[in-house]
């Protein structure tokens, strides 16, 4: 087997498609985020009580099914405490939702294996390349057994899921999301900018700052935050609320994740840190003469926050309707994708060598 450089005209069709390979798995898994959220808003996260990942693909296909599938959902404390009296026909509506769901799942696992396995037949993968793609697949099964583990929270002792597992089952998806935007990006060829160091770690305060918000608002979505205290930018009377009303559950810090005024709260504080720190960025970018495309991204970055700040009062003030809280939602994934990319722009090596560690293979491909 022999060795081929970086100019060989034989990778260009491979390294396309690679690239668009992961470009339609990254916009699936955002839609299979919107697809979650929708389910969560409708309340059918719980219709389905079996975990069957490969007889689970097809749906009731009889009325003895859709009964059968109709008995398990009575059995769980959602039905008897919130849904008693609903008809089979009703019942057919969040299930549909949740059935999606999963199916959609399902099919991103076939979409991006099925080509995965086909590139590393053809030989066209690096090495790093390879180590990358092994970790995203891995996450993406874990994802499946998380998805799985949510859900069997709520159906012995709770009418809904664990915010602890919904947040967990978010954020993973969005782990996985950001690892192969980030893949994607460093597959191209663009000169490393020159900046301080302080920019650099702005930008990844920046990215991590990004995550611990979309927990947050996880949180918020598990416990049904955004329906109360739908004022703003006042909460619970005032823009801090009392002590006593924030820290009254013991121990405290059980607050941060089960008081509802505390997770609103947190989630509403972090919006403003967030957006604080990207215009600090983005001023420090200009400031610091750090390019075109580093400028550029940081104040984008900045009309996204202020954008997704502006979608999550109006979902508030409005009590989640579906729509302001799905666009909330959708605005969410924009954020991630820029703060994903400014921080990679700033951080990752850009030299010729580096790229080629990531997009060439070590050998010619048969």
């Amino acid at each position: 087997m022999g060795f081929m450089t970086g100019s060989s005209a034989q990778q260009a069709p491979y390294l396309g498609a690679v690239r668009w390979w992961l470009i339609a798995v990254a916009a699936l898994i955002a839609v299979m985020v919107l697809v979650g959220g929708a389910t969560r808003l409708t309340e059918s996260g719980l219709s389905i009580v079996e975990w069957k990942p490969v007889t689970g693909t097809l749906p009731p296909l009889n009325e003895a099914q859709w009964v059968q599938a109709f008995e398990g959902y009575k059995a769980i404390p959602q039905y008897r405490e919130l849904n008693a009296g609903m008809s089979l026909s009703e019942f057919k509506i969040i299930f549909w939702w949740e059935w999606s769901h999963r199916l959609f799942g399902r099919v991103i696992g076939a979409v991006y294996l099925l080509p995965f396995l086909y590139f590393l037949w053809r030989g066209v993968l690096s090495t790093e390349l390879k180590r990358r793609l092994w970790l995203i697949f891995a996450l993406g099964a874990l994802q499946g057994a998380v998805g799985w583990w949510m859900v069997a929270s709520g159906l012995s002792q709770r009418t809904e899921v664990s915010q602890y597992r919904l947040a967990t089952h978010l954020v993973l998806a969005l782990i996985i999301f950001a690892s192969i935007v980030w893949t994607l990006r460093r597959m191209s060829a663009r000169p490393q900018p020159v900046v301080p160091m302080r920019l650099k770690l702005s930008g990844v305060a920046l990215l991590v700052l990004t995550f611990i918000q979309l927990y947050f608002g996880a949180l918020v979505a598990g416990l049904r935050a955004g329906r109360v205290y739908n004022t703003w930018p006042e909460i619970d009377g005032a823009f801090i609320p009392s002590a006593a009303r924030l820290w009254f559950e013991e121990p405290w810090w059980r607050n941060l994740f089960d008081n509802t005024l505390t997770v609103q709260f947190e989630h509403r504080m972090t919006a403003y840190a967030l957006l604080v720190l990207a215009v600090l960025h983005a001023v420090d970018a200009v400031r610091s003469r750090a390019g075109t495309a580093v400028i550029g991204g940081a104040w984008w970055l900045v009309a996204a926050i202020v954008l997704q700040a502006v979608l999550g009062i109006l979902t508030l003030l409005h009590q989640v309707p579906i729509d302001l809280a799905l666009a909330h939602q959708a605005m969410a994934i924009v954020v991630l994708s820029l703060a994903v990319l400014q921080t990679e722009r700033l951080v990752a090596r850009r030299t010729e060598i580096d790229r080629q560690k990531l997009v060439m293979p070590l050998g010619q491909h048969g």
